[in-house]
């Protein structure tokens, strides 16, 4: 989906035909007075489950404090709803709704299985099968190449990590905490470049992700223990030993080394480029992968 001249045709508005508007009451009896905290202390604040009178169930967000006094302030908060209300792929977590007022809400769709985070590392949940941990890795894929190269002008952004990446009734990953960054003004090379750097951040992290998908282990920070073992020239020899336990042995061979030989690519050091791009990636699994999935 295109999102070219995005910005001529947000104005000033507050027209938002793809959010529901709700009133700060209604939000506080959704979520029991806030009483129904699903995570604490994530990037974006606490996130509450939320059941309206309507029957819609929901996770909300809270969006920071508002300020009328702030018009720089309020209008940057439109102008990220009108954004994020646009946002449409089957693999990003969709905004449903937003509250105004001096406590600020947004509203997305209800995860029903939480965060990847959990299902892989959570000891009471039941673990994820291979063929779903292959599908996460495409689905986290083909989102990443909508927001960062079919969204013009490329203004969102998101962390790639097992917390970031929500897991549906079905089990279908959704990338969440997607947020707006300034769109860079600046011509030439320069915009380019600091584009091209969020691009190769953004492999970096994907290819953590890759890791932790494979061993069930977390990855820690970015030059940990997993990044450290993928580089080193005689991981193809340890590939057996890594693989999470809780698969059971129940795995293709073939499969396990393409994911860990992206994850490879993904993380290599290097002079600040990507060895590889997202959607070369994406079109490699789907190629590798894909057609045996689900």
């Amino acid at each position: 989906m295109g999102m070219g001249c995005l910005h001529q045709r947000l104005g000033r508005t507050r027209a938002l035909p793809f959010a529901r508007r709700f009133k700060p009451s209604e939000i506080e009896a959704a979520t029991r007075g806030f009483s129904t905290a699903l995570e604490t202390g994530g990037p974006r604040g606490t996130a509450y489950r939320a059941r309206f009178a309507d029957g819609l169930v929901a996770t909300v967000r809270r969006a920071g404090s508002g300020d009328p006094d702030q018009e720089g302030q309020e209008g940057a908060f439109y102008r990220e709803l009108q954004l994020l209300g646009r946002l449409n792929h089957r693999h990003v977590v969709r905004l449903r709704g937003f509250s105004e007022g001096h406590n600020r809400f947004l509203v997305f769709d209800q995860m029903e299985n939480r965060s990847l985070k959990e299902c892989l590392h959570d000891p009471l949940r039941t673990p994820l099968n291979w063929r779903t941990r292959l599908q996460v890795a495409i689905d986290v894929a083909a989102a990443l190449e909508y927001l960062y190269y079919f969204c013009d002008p490329p203004v969102f952004h998101v962390t790639v990590n097992s917390s970031n990446v929500m897991m549906d009734a079905d089990f279908v990953a959704k990338l969440s905490n997607v947020s707006v960054v300034g769109h860079d003004s600046s011509e030439g090379s320069h915009a380019e470049e600091r584009i091209q750097q969020r691009r190769t951040e953004l492999v970096f992290q994907y290819g953590v992700l890759l890791l932790e998908l494979v061993t069930g282990q977390s990855p820690g920070g970015g030059d940990g223990e997993l990044v450290r073992w993928v580089q080193e020239p005689g991981f193809a020899g340890s590939m057996q030993r890594m693989v999470d336990a809780d698969l059971g042995g129940t795995y293709d061979d073939g499969e396990l080394r393409d994911l860990v030989i992206v994850a490879r690519l993904c993380t290599r050091p290097g002079s600040g480029t990507a060895v590889v791009s997202i959607p070369q990636v994406l079109r490699y699994l789907q190629g590798k992968v894909g057609d045996k999935n689900r």
